[in-house]
């Protein structure tokens, strides 16, 4: 390629308070338009704001998380422009010295070496409101919900250290995990509670000089992320070729089309004439509350991943997948902490607890089949008092009863048999009705083996122990 594409992503992370940023009103999403505002956050004359102090350790966590260093002294600004929704006709934010600055993650793609990606400044703001158009509650014609309005975010920045598509989806799913996983956002982006705005410019490869950038605007989908920055590159390079000129705007993503198209030119710092709120003192920030909230922040996805090769043996694939998610690590180790064979449970948990979940649409922390019940029914296994096979029966039937796993191995009468004598008796009726394929094993073919396997658990219904029927077929058709 003749061109390198430069990418830096903007993340806007809706934090999971309670209330807002600056007021008592409730976060809670999906209310009745404008049900939750009052003289704060509806910027009327005479009100004032007040800083929720969650909202800063949420954005401490998050900062330490990222590797940043955690500002002792940062103060809030009002960011002016003018927009139906926004009341105040100013947004408060943070811009010279914000609460978190010069971080990074590293990110890996499949079969590349780790690659660092900087994250240049974390900082605290309030969300706008929300234009409705349409039928949406609000009559036919157009309205404004201010119940988004004072919504606590956190806006973070990374350095332009990103040169494609998948780099920049690596690099949001990183930062989507974590924040879920500490718990201070719930990651939703069909709501709008993890959503970026991506930064891009292409180059000629070798180039120092960066290229003109276009922001697109507010995408809410890994997969939409991925095809706006692959279209924009596309369409900066056959604008530089056709000899235009890529012009700085902030342009909006429509994913029916797949395109990118003009919304306004893009402002700089200075069309939004940033000054300190007057009604908002400096955050000090002192070490030891930094101290605190380091000491209160749980074991990170990098960190359990690590662990849960080193401790417990597990593959490279297996611990990311099951780091997915706190929910489902937490769920995986509590399983580990009764049964102790971590690959026997990581295999479940990645195959039919996952399964179960996706088929059902239901989240691992309603699982109806508890860690120790998964315990219960792999150490039947384990026993020999059932197959794998019938394993799967039995957790469906857990699925569905909430019943113990012994309970409904001896209810349905599911326990395996691994009486030789009564499977030779299989055995011998299944050679004998099958005499042209015994010939068949014994002059050579021995890819008809798993045809008499077959025959012997489907004729003791899948009770019959495979490795005993194995080691007694080898016996008979060789004898």
């Amino acid at each position: 390629m003749k061109y390198q594409p430069v990418i830096g992503l903007e993340v806007h992370v809706q934090l999971l308070t309670d209330t807002k940023i600056f007021c008592g009103c409730s976060t809670t999403f999906g209310s009745e338009p404008n049900s939750q505002t009052c003289p704060v956050c509806l910027g009327l004359p005479g009100a004032l704001p007040v800083l929720n102090g969650t909202v800063v350790e949420y954005a401490i966590k998050a900062g330490l998380s990222t590797n940043c260093t955690i500002t002792p002294r940062s103060i809030f600004a009002r960011k002016n422009y003018f927009y139906p929704d926004l009341p105040k006709g100013y947004q408060i934010s943070q811009f010279e010295d914000p609460i978190c600055q010069n971080g990074w993650l590293d990110i890996t793609l499949a079969g590349q070496e780790p690659k660092r990606i900087g994250i240049t400044r974390i900082h605290m703001e309030e969300d706008a409101g929300k234009l409705v158009h349409g039928d949406s509650g609000m009559g036919d014609g157009s309205g404004v919900d201010l119940n988004r309005a004072c919504t606590p975010l956190l806006e973070v920045v990374s350095e332009p250290d990103l040169r494609s598509s998948d780099e920049a989806v690596a690099y949001l799913k990183q930062l989507h995990q974590i924040v879920t996983w500490l718990g201070i956002c719930d990651g939703n982006m069909e709501e709008g509670s993890f959503r970026c705005d991506a930064n891009v410019s292409v180059m000629p490869v070798g180039s120092k000089t960066l290229g003109t950038r276009a922001e697109i605007k507010n995408v809410n989908s890994f997969k939409f992320v991925k095809q706006a920055i692959e279209y924009e590159i596309l369409r900066q390079i056959d604008l530089i070729e056709d000899g235009g000129t890529v012009v700085q705007e902030t342009r909006l993503f429509d994913p029916n089309s797949g395109k990118t198209r003009s919304m306004r030119s893009k402002e700089e710092a200075h069309d939004y004439r940033y000054f300190p709120d007057p009604d908002l003192v400096p955050l000090v920030i002192s070490d030891q509350w930094v101290e605190r909230s380091r000491s209160e922040l749980p074991e990170l996805p990098g960190q359990r991943q690590q662990r849960f090769m080193t401790d417990l043996g597990l593959l490279p694939y297996d611990a990311e997948v099951l780091t997915a998610s706190r929910a489902l690590s937490d769920y995986f180790e509590a399983g580990v902490a009764v049964h102790d064979n971590a690959k026997a449970v990581a295999n479940w948990v990645m195959g039919e607890i996952t399964r179960a979940l996706n088929d059902s649409g239901t989240s691992i922390d309603a699982c109806p089949v508890p860690p120790e019940r998964l315990a219960e029914l792999l150490k039947l296994i384990d026993n020999g008092t059932i197959s794998g096979k019938i394993a799967k029966t039995v957790f469906d039937e857990m699925w569905k009863s909430g019943k113990a796993p012994l309970t409904i191995v001896e209810e349905q009468g599911l326990v395996q048999v691994s009486d030789s004598g009564a499977i030779e008796g299989i055995i011998d009726e299944i050679l004998a009705a099958n005499a042209g394929q015994v010939e068949e094993y014994r002059s050579g073919k021995e890819k008809v083996f798993g045809f008499f396997v077959g025959q012997v658990m489907k004729a003791s219904k899948g009770k019959a122990n495979p490795a005993l029927v194995n080691e007694l077929l080898v016996s008979r058709l060789k004898g």
